[in-house]
């Protein structure tokens, strides 16, 4: 689905009808997170933000795993698989499982390390651990309290920050931004700060900057006409860094987030790319959903995380690393 445009801003008196039910949300979100979660005996990072939707979470995710990996310390990526039909605990096989059983972010985390789809996050770090995983990163799970984290960070997209700052369904919130950030250890800002989300953060809450930084798919794109599609929590993101990138944007096409393309969506996107004389063009999180006749035909842009200060994560993640057992009996 699409997120309303009242999520954003504004939205008249909608937001205020809506209210009453925003706080028996919220109060349901409060009784569920104080419950305990089971502890694990290796250290178990979360990945979180306070909003429905896309905020960057699957890139961090990669790249605190690629820092883990790098310190000897074989990570398992666990996440809910948000779009796929299985339930789990299983571990993901991508020459078994495509993003309509386990998810789109699923796919792209066990391109680099083994990744664990589970509802029952408890149960699917310990999958994990039975499977060698020395250190759990939760992709989402802020608001699951299944698992206790050892380091949860959270991440806000600077475009759209937390929307009209009310709580789902008047806006974007899964719970209230002080009730999310007082769980969190850090935060992290992905681009420019466009919508004064860190003026609502707790002053005493570490900010870690960072940005979205394209691959070198997008310099040879460079003078080019392409024609953009793509169905992630933030399309406007993905244009905009096209044509900053020196891309001629010939046309567009939106999709809701996790959007599964059939056949008929390819052939009409490939229809429209043509007609435009254009190179079809999409990211690397809509690539896995794309039925696989057609793949050869789209140009994928990947992205990677810039941090401003990489010595602050590394910081963050030092402790952890200290608590690394050799084994795990």
């Amino acid at each position: 689905m699409r997120a309303p445009q009242f999520w954003s801003g504004g939205g008249g008196v909608l937001p205020l009808l809506l209210s009453p039910i925003s706080a028996v949300y919220a109060g349901a979100t409060a009784r569920r997170m104080a419950r305990p979660g089971w502890q694990a005996p290796i250290p178990v990072i979360c990945i979180g933000n306070a909003t429905a939707g896309g905020a960057g979470k699957t890139t961090v995710a990669l790249d605190i795993g690629r820092r883990l990996a790098d310190h000897g310390v074989p990570p398992h990526f666990l996440l809910r698989g948000y779009g796929g039909n299985l339930k789990g605990p299983l571990l993901v096989n991508a020459g078994q499982h495509d993003s309509r059983a386990v998810g789109d972010e699923a796919l792209l985390l066990a391109a680099e390390h083994p990744t664990i789809v589970s509802a029952d996050r408890a149960a699917g770090a310990q999958l994990g651990i039975a499977n060698g995983a020395r250190a759990i990163i939760m992709d989402d799970g802020l608001q699951n309290p299944g698992l206790a984290k050892d380091l949860s960070l959270l991440v806000i997209d600077g475009t759209s920050g937390f929307g009209n700052g009310r709580v789902i369904p008047a806006g974007p919130l899964r719970e209230p931004v002080a009730a999310a950030a007082a769980r969190c250890q850090a935060a992290i800002l992905v681009g420019e700060d466009e919508c004064g989300a860190l003026a609502q953060l707790p002053r005493d809450l570490p900010v870690l900057r960072a940005r979205l930084s394209q691959g070198p798919e997008a310099a040879m794109l460079s003078g080019q006409s392409v024609f953009a599609f793509c169905g992630i929590g933030n399309p406007r993101k993905f244009f905009t860094s096209l044509q900053e990138s020196g891309a001629i944007l010939a046309g567009r096409q939106s999709y809701a987030d996790h959007y599964p393309y059939d056949s008929g969506d390819l052939r009409e996107l490939l229809a429209e790319a043509e007609a435009l004389r254009a190179i079809p063009v999409t990211t690397r999180k809509d690539f896995v959903r794309i039925p696989q006749a057609f793949r050869s035909r789209i140009t994928v842009v990947n992205v990677k995380l810039e941090w401003e200060s990489p010595a602050q994560i590394e910081a963050l993640l030092e402790p952890l690393l200290a608590r690394v057992p050799e084994t795990v009996g």
